[in-house]
This record gives structure tokens, sequence and C-alpha cells, in this order.
């Protein structure tokens, strides 16, 4: 997954796009986590989440590899 995106004249990494896609998901996650009360079983909220993040992240590029 070597490359890069131009946007509106701007080069950027393929791997800066996903991880905006990844904020955007964690931050829908994240939203449905909590008004279903799930957060009240996580020991470390902030642990949890950049741990969720990670995983977004990889789920993601692994998406994007077998979409080519």
């Amino acid at each position: 997954m070597i490359g890069e995106a131009h946007v509106y004249g701007l080069y950027l990494p393929w791997l800066m796009l996903l991880c905006g896609a990844a904020l955007g998901a964690l931050w829908g996650v994240r939203r449905v986590l909590a008004a279903t009360g799930l957060y009240r079983w996580v020991w470390h909220p902030a642990l949890f989440d950049l741990a969720l993040y990670a995983l977004l992240v990889w789920a993601l590029s692994r998406l994007t590899v077998l979409m080519q």
C-alpha cells in the first residue's frame, strides 16, 4: 500500500487518508458505545479508544488491499 493520493493539488500519503477515515469511524463507534452504555464495562476508556483506533486503521488498510 505504498502510494499517495492527489487531493486538490496536494499529495497525501495513503496512510494519512486511512488514519483520517479511521478517526471518523472511531467517532461513530464511540457514540454507539456511549449510547448503549458499554463504556461502563471498560476499565480505562482512553486506552480502549487507542486500541480501537489502531484496530480500525489496521482493518481499513486490509480492506483497501482487498479492494485493489
